[in-house]
């Protein structure tokens, strides 16, 4: 299975309205991590943006100057049980995916994984990888309506998150995967029951999620801990 071509990703940091530092994400680097080795600490990310030809994106983050050494990064993670034949090396992939956090009366919107990854019935953000000359919101406007069937307002940026693992992708092949994840705020506009357009990918099906039942939901990996916490920072109340 060939990879999607991704776009050239740049870190910057701002201080008091001035940009302190500004470098080239390298593979398996995290953008938090990266910072700090440079003497800065990232408080929150505050703008994505990009241009399409070439493609590029740009995340910029608020920051402080670093107090102390930075962290010692920790080890490469493995996939449990993961088996590596004689000779066999990891290919390294870094991947930008867009995300959107989609709210209305309704409750958040959400999708249920697929056979075809690694976390078949478990639920995620509404969102996936960013197309060639693809800038990371109009992804997530393409994503929530293959996904969905929603159409959505963006509202503003929610989090960015990295992680750098060693595993096997759906189709066996191993792989040095860097995950890049932006997501945006986003308003439902005319909530509707949700329909999966994109018939036969990641996406088994997608639903509305009433924010007391959020808790009762096998919510996958690391959403499972940011979206609780971007909805309380929001001041909504979730069960």
């Amino acid at each position: 299975m060939s990879r999607v071509a991704q776009p050239v990703l740049t870190v910057v940091g701002v201080a008091r309205a001035e940009e302190v530092v500004r470098f080239r994400l390298a593979h398996g680097e995290l953008p938090e991590a990266g910072l700090r080795s440079r003497g800065w600490e990232p408080l929150r990310p505050s703008e994505v943006r990009g241009s399409r030809d070439p493609h590029e994106v740009t995340i910029a983050y608020d920051v402080a100057p670093l107090a102390g050494d930075p962290p010692t990064p920790p080890p490469v993670p493995r996939d449990p049980g993961l088996v590596v034949a004689p000779g066999e090396e990891a290919a390294p992939y870094q991947r930008l995916a867009a995300y959107a956090v989609v709210l209305s009366e309704r409750g958040v919107l959400l999708s249920r994984f697929a056979g075809s990854t690694n976390a078949e019935g478990e639920w995620g953000l509404v969102g996936g990888g960013v197309d060639p000359g693809e800038l990371p919101e109009d992804a997530v406007h393409r994503e929530v309506w293959e996904e969905s069937g929603q159409r959505v307002e963006v509202t503003g940026l929610a989090t960015v998150t990295s992680s750098h693992w060693v595993g096997r992708a759906p189709n066996g092949r191993l792989e040095d995967f860097h995950a890049v994840r932006v997501a945006y705020w986003a308003d439902g506009i005319d909530p509707s029951d949700p329909v999966v357009h994109d018939v036969g990918g990641t996406t088994a099906e997608s639903r509305w999620v009433p924010l007391g039942e959020l808790s009762r939901v096998p919510v996958v990996g690391s959403w499972g801990r940011e979206l609780p916490r971007l909805l309380t920072e929001r001041g909504l109340s979730i069960g």
